[in-house]
């Protein structure tokens, strides 16, 4: 019983499946792995925009973490959007107390745009509590600078945010390249291994506007990499073209934002 490699998202809820737990459910199922869920907010939404959310009381949280904990071998876990600093403090909590394997945080933070998404106070709850339980951190490019505090304009710039984010408490750090210029032919992103060992992953850039859910389905893969009993290297390999394919290979659902297609990976 209990068998099959099981992985878990904690994240919100997006209406229009683009993004957050809907993202990461998809991509668990193409990777092969069993997809539990923590539901944290929930998000009304569509291609054009977000327009509304709830969030989920720290009571229902709990409950959550605890039916899952008493039935399920969650092997691997990864966070998505926390919204609050007592939904983060919550989460933090409830993955000490039970063993869910190795945790990927995607910091939802800022927006590929550059929307600022978090208080201060969650913002700090994310920097001080949160970052130090990560074996994988897979920040954004704005994220990557906010978190650093410093602005990533080369490649040594990518290098040194890396570090201040390892010296956070993180065992392995992505730091994405950037790609939101419709003008650059290329991304570059660097990762930093825990035992120092650093990587650059570039391909091309894709002028698109079908990206939504990139990030959270980087992180989703990488965690069912790991739920699967991968390396860490192994698993960021996989995620890193696991995105690459969903991005070129453009999903005709939606109007204006629309998501990248995990699809794309079933072969």
């Amino acid at each position: 019983m209990n068998e099959f490699p099981q992985a878990m998202t904690i994240a919100g809820s997006d209406s229009d499946g683009s993004a957050g737990m809907q993202a990461d459910l998809h991509t668990f199922f193409v990777q092969g792995v069993y997809g539990t869920s923590v539901l944290t907010a929930c998000v009304a939404g569509n291609s054009y925009g977000i327009h509304d959310q709830v969030l989920l009381p720290k009571r229902f949280i709990d409950q959550e973490f605890k039916d899952l904990a008493e039935d399920f071998q969650i092997r691997a876990a990864k966070t998505g959007m926390l919204a609050n600093s007592e939904i983060i403090e919550a989460v933090i909590e409830n993955y000490q107390k039970y063993d869910f394997g190795p945790l990927v945080v995607d910091p939802v933070i800022i927006t590929k745009h550059g929307d600022f998404l978090l208080d201060q106070e969650a913002f700090a709850t994310i920097k001080e509590k949160l970052i130090p339980l990560a074996t994988v951190l897979t920040p954004n490019f704005f994220e990557a600078e906010k978190l650093a505090d410093m602005k990533i304009e080369s490649s040594a710039d990518q290098i040194q945010a890396a570090k201040i984010l390892q010296d956070m408490g993180a065992d392995t750090v992505i730091v994405k390249g950037k790609h939101h210029d419709d003008q650059q032919s290329e991304v570059s992103d660097l990762v930093l291994y825990a035992s120092g060992k650093q990587e650059w992953l570039s391909g091309p850039y894709y002028a698109t506007d079908r990206k939504n859910g990139s990030g959270d389905s980087l992180s989703a893969c990488i965690t069912a990499e790991l739920a699967k009993g991968k390396d860490q290297e192994a698993a960021i390999h996989t995620g890193y073209h696991y995105v690459q394919a969903a991005i070129k290979n453009e999903l005709a659902v939606g109007h204006k934002f629309g998501p990248v297609n995990q699809f794309a990976n079933l072969n």
